[in-house]
């Protein structure tokens, strides 16, 4: 099977410890449709920012390459590898 490329978007929230955590990320069909929802989610009630990202791989050997960062909105962690 040839490579398959999963568009998400992901909120951040904060949790008790006042430290930014990643949300529960949602599969979009398109990178334009992860930009519109990654913004929706920036401002939805508790979220302090989200992320809209892209992610290309083999999900038959379950093979996938780094994820690839389309756009952040509002205040996310600037590493974002250490989540």
């Amino acid at each position: 099977m040839s490579d398959v490329t999963y568009y998400v978007a992901m909120p951040f929230l904060i949790d008790a410890d006042g430290s930014p955590v990643a949300g529960a990320a949602e599969e979009c069909q398109s990178s334009s449709a992860a930009l519109r929802r990654a913004e929706i989610l920036a401002r939805g009630a508790g979220h302090i920012g989200a992320v809209a990202f892209s992610r290309s791989g083999d999900p038959m050997t379950g093979e996938f390459g780094d994820a690839t960062l389309l756009r952040k909105f509002g205040n996310v962690p600037e590493d974002l590898a250490t989540l």
